[in-house]
């Protein structure tokens, strides 16, 4: 069982929400809107998928390396660390 399974369909909603967010980027570009309102709506998206992202990788951190910590050694040693370059990933984007 992975971190996310207890939110799975709210995940699944909040993805959905922000594909059509991204086909809302593709409308108005298709009819020519004014740049400044596109930019505006790339920011929307852009804070929607790290909300996201912050959310999947605080489950994560609650769940998968809370467990592998708890029982310790090179699996604890291994979580800690993908956990640590997620964030930086994230912080980098």
């Amino acid at each position: 069982m992975h971190g996310y399974t207890e939110n799975k369909q709210d995940h699944l909603r909040r993805l959905r929400r922000i594909e059509g967010q991204t086909r809302g980027l593709q409308r108005m570009v298709e009819e020519d809107k004014y740049c400044i309102d596109i930019l505006t709506q790339v920011s929307a998206v852009n804070r929607a998928l790290q909300s996201f992202a912050l959310s999947l990788l605080e489950e994560h951190m609650a769940h998968c390396v809370a467990e592998a910590t708890a029982k310790g050694g090179a699996e604890a040693e291994m979580k800690v660390k993908e956990a640590s370059d997620a964030i930086a990933r994230l912080v980098r984007s």
